[in-house]
């Protein structure tokens, strides 16, 4: 035990090891009734100037969009904790110094890539099932409702929407001419492209006008 709360009290594994008892203050305070759990998706509040589209690109390439955030966090924060409590216990223990630091950093860095790989293969079927449960959306029954953007930017390429449909809530690729949109502001769905399965939106003051 003296060994266990050595390695996972130290550096590097302690980052890990906050992180993962702050989720399961989370799921506790969750299973209490004290937190509300419904309806959270997976939305990662970028900084303004952050590539967004690119790291949301990638997240839905590898299946952790539409899903629990907490969920993901949980998964992603336990897989990095195990690769490092084992690269800690036996490489990283006999080391001191600025080395034991350098080496930790790294290992806390590239604990993530397993950590990503292994979530994404237990969540990626989950993901298909909860879609599978959700009732069929009529992409034209949504034109005219308002949607808050969510990415610091929306542009003819890129940009994700949330719409309050009275349940979960859907995000929604959305793009548009129009520039200075951004986060938290209000758009209007005026036209649904198929192809490219994406809405093109245009701010609700300018809508009134229209």
């Amino acid at each position: 035990m003296a060994e266990f709360l050595a390695t996972a009290l130290g550096y590097p594994t302690l980052v890990y090891s906050v992180l993962l008892g702050a989720c399961a203050v989370y799921w506790l305070l969750a299973v209490l009734g004290l937190v509300d759990v419904e309806g959270l998706d997976l939305d990662f509040d970028l900084p303004d100037g952050a590539d967004a589209h690119g790291l949301v690109g990638v997240l839905s390439r590898l299946g952790l969009d539409r899903l629990p955030t907490m969920l993901v966090l949980t998964l992603l924060v336990f897989f990095g904790w195990f690769f490092t409590y084992f690269i800690h216990l036996f490489l990283l223990a006999p080391l001191w110094g600025w080395l034991r630091w350098t080496l930790g950093t790294a290992a806390a860095v590239l604990a993530l890539v397993p950590a990503v790989l292994l979530t994404t293969a237990l969540l990626r079927p989950l993901r298909r099932w909860l879609m599978r449960l959700q009732p069929p959306v009529d992409e034209q029954s949504l034109l005219g409702r308002v949607a808050v953007v969510r990415t610091p930017t929306v542009s003819t390429s890129a940009g994700m929407a949330d719409l309050d449909d009275g349940g979960a809530g859907l995000v929604l690729q959305v793009r548009s001419d129009t520039a200075a949109i951004g986060r938290g502001d209000r758009v209007v769905l005026v036209e649904f492209d198929a192809p490219n399965h994406c809405y093109r939106v245009v701010p609700e003051a300018d809508y009134r006008h229209i």
